[in-house]
């Protein structure tokens, strides 16, 4: 009996310095190297300071800026805290949350369709993308807001689009935070930025 405890401990501890220590130290160390951005969280610089990050949305809500989907978080847009909603169609306080954004979305922007995506929360709860349709549905207060042309606004979001992944995978979406950097270089900040 001794000697299979003793080898089961050997098992055991050299399992645990090959997949606790060398292959995160090697994948680490290959990530750092070869997608060094992304590997550190894929993080905005703005003037040198962190604004941001290209995977994790952000709460705005002034007229100036586009606004971004709702958060499933608490505190909205909290990383630490990534999970759904796990409410079902059915659930009364789901059919809640969303009655209350799209009566927001209403006093906001009129009556009129409303893009799904801006009053629902995506599966995580962080998604930092809209969908082009809802980006184009905020077109006119942001461009009442900011005193700039309908057209000016919208050519700004046409050209935040981007494409599917490899041309295929996922939909075309909008970058809210890139969206809302691109309209601050254009006009200068908001007076209150969120």
């Amino acid at each position: 009996m001794w000697r299979d405890m003793k080898a089961a401990l050997w098992f055991t501890a050299a399992l645990t310095l090959i997949t606790g220590c060398l292959y995160p130290v090697a994948v680490t160390g290959l990530a750092q190297a070869l997608f060094p951005r992304r590997a550190n969280g894929s993080l905005v610089l703005r003037d040198g300071r962190v604004v941001g990050s290209d995977l994790i949305g952000q709460s705005f809500s002034g007229a100036e800026y586009f606004w971004s989907r709702p958060s499933g978080t608490t505190p909205p847009y909290n990383g630490g805290a990534s999970s759904g909603s796990n409410l079902g169609p059915t659930n009364p306080a789901l059919a809640e949350r969303v009655a209350e954004a799209v009566k927001a979305l209403r006093a906001a922007h009129g009556n009129g369709a409303i893009p799904v995506d801006l009053a629902t929360a995506s599966a995580s709860g962080l998604d930092p993308d809209i969908s082009p349709a809802a980006a184009l549905y905020q077109v006119d207060r942001v461009a009442r807001a900011r005193g700039l042309s309908r057209e000016i606004v919208e050519d700004l979001v046409r050209r935040s689009v981007e494409p599917r992944s490899f041309g295929l995978l996922g939909e075309p979406r909008v970058n809210v935070l890139r969206l809302n950097l691109a309209l601050d270089d254009r006009t200068g900040p908001a007076r209150h930025p969120r």
